[in-house]
């Protein structure tokens, strides 16, 4: 308590008690019983001293104590109100009602305990009365619910309001991040029809490494060490996979691999890649005002970077026009740049480019815009997501040119799906083709010697009571 009173006097948050109603001015409430009538009534009493601890802090001081110090000051004047508080039953767990109050006035409510879970990699709010999470890659439905579409429409506006931005009628849809990077997306009614909707990807606490990557078979230790290569001499890469095929987070390692001496500039919708170099600058798009002006969008942030002098250029996600900068930069100068889309296969990347080129309306022929693709990325890496729930890297594919009006691949590992085994776990490998690629010569230009045998064909089958190597 000697804290709590030293702030008090010396910059009182807190403000003097009430005096307590008289015992027959007060009404008994039973002890709430489990279930829908127990959580409604759960509500009530949260929300009533939630208006109380609010009379009680002086709002105006809230920004001048430190966080851990209001944190801690904040949960014993929860705990003396849940003491006060006579309509309180004999069986509520005061601690959990203590924590859930605190979470409603610093965090996001309902949604706190799920951001501190570390087994959750996605969290879906299907409106206020269903909310879904991804643990291991699979789906489950969870016992967390919001009061209604107004309580849950406030934890948007808390999440939107912390970057700048705005969720409303006008603006019904929105990209936003939380403070440790995780990506948020908000859509609201009138497009939302049974209500709001809340997606949250969450960014894990400890960073992933390259080494985690292949001890969770997402790809073998010479596939690294090929991208490391790759990295390190200067190719252009694109990362191409579905929803929730883990790109962002492939993107965010291999990255790791661009030497500190370099300056780096990010371009993103909503900024969530965390390089470790200390040379970074990371840009971020900007959503019109009200009034439907000062939009910013990728396309000017890839063309102010070409003004920053910068050694690469890592784009989050091209999703538009902004593909044709992107290239072009890769064409003049700026190599070692990456890129992540969404596509299914390598070949579909590509047909994806080429209709992101033409959304430019630059009117190029087919050829021209293939000859730019052909000519500006070296690598490119599939993604995607097993039935499982783990995530690999299913191919790594060379363009190697052009044969006609068709930009060629070479694949040069791919994963081999050969069943499913028990618990659905699936069984397969990861194949080397036995095909040096044409960028070996640039490696070694850049004065890196990768092994011999690197590239020989083998076969490395996925751990589960399959051995080793072919």
């Amino acid at each position: 308590m000697g804290l709590l009173n030293r702030l008090k006097e010396e910059s009182p948050v807190v403000a003097p008690p009430r005096a307590p109603k008289p015992a027959a001015a007060v009404r008994r409430l039973p002890t709430p019983p489990e279930g829908k009538e127990g959580r409604h009534r759960t509500q009530e009493i949260k929300e009533r001293i939630h208006r109380r601890l609010l009379d009680r802090l002086d709002l105006s001081k809230l920004e001048s104590v430190p966080k851990e110090s209001l944190t801690g000051q904040v949960r014993e004047v929860i705990g003396d109100l849940l003491s006060e508080d006579t309509d309180l039953g004999t069986g509520v767990n005061r601690d959990r009602l203590a924590e859930e109050i605190l979470n409603e006035t610093f965090g996001l409510g309902p949604l706190e305990p799920l951001l501190n879970d570390p087994t959750v990699s996605d969290i879906l709010v299907n409106t206020c009365r269903q909310v879904y999470v991804e643990r291991f890659g699979r789906l489950e439905l969870t016992q967390t619910v919001f009061k209604d579409d107004a309580h849950l429409m406030h934890i948007i506006d808390r999440i939107v309001s912390k970057i700048g931005r705005r969720v409303d009628e006008s603006s019904p849809m929105v990209d936003a991040r939380l403070a440790d990077g995780s990506r948020v997306n908000a859509i609201i009614p009138p497009l939302a029809i049974d209500g709001p909707s809340l997606s949250i990807r969450k960014f894990g606490v400890n960073k992933i490494t390259v080494e985690h990557l292949i001890g969770l078979e997402t790809l073998t230790a010479p596939m690294a060490q090929m991208l490391e290569a790759a990295v390190r001499s200067r190719l252009n890469i694109l990362v191409s996979g579905g929803t929730g095929s883990g790109k962002t987070t492939l993107l965010n390692i291999i990255s790791g691999f661009v030497p500190s001496n370099e300056r780096i500039v990010t371009i993103e919708d909503a900024a969530e890649l965390q390089l470790r170099q200390e040379h970074v600058v990371r840009l971020e798009t900007r959503p019109p005002n009200i009034e439907g002006r000062g939009a910013v969008v990728q396309r000017d942030l890839v063309r102010n970077a070409l003004r920053m002098r910068p050694d690469r250029i890592i784009v989050g996600e091209v999703r538009g026009a902004e593909a044709l900068d992107m290239l072009q930069a890769m064409n003049t100068g700026h190599d070692g740049s990456m890129t992540t889309l969404h596509a299914n296969t390598t070949r579909d990347a590509l047909r994806r480019l080429e209709t992101m080129i033409l959304m430019a309306g630059n009117n190029l022929t087919e050829r021209a815009m293939r000859e730019q693709i052909s000519s500006a990325i070296n690598i490119i890496l599939q993604v995607a997501r097993m039935s499982d729930g783990t995530r690999k890297v299913v191919k790594v594919s060379e363009i190697t040119g052009m044969e006609g009006d068709t930009v060629t691949l070479q694949d040069i590992f791919v994963f081999e799906k050969m069943g499913v085994g028990p618990g659905g776990r699936v069984k397969g490998g990861f194949r080397t083709m036995g095909l040096r690629p044409k960028f070996a010569e640039q490696l070694q230009a850049s004065g890196i010697d990768l092994p011999a045998d690197l590239f020989e064909p083998r076969l490395v089958r996925l751990s589960e009571k399959e051995g080793g190597e072919e």
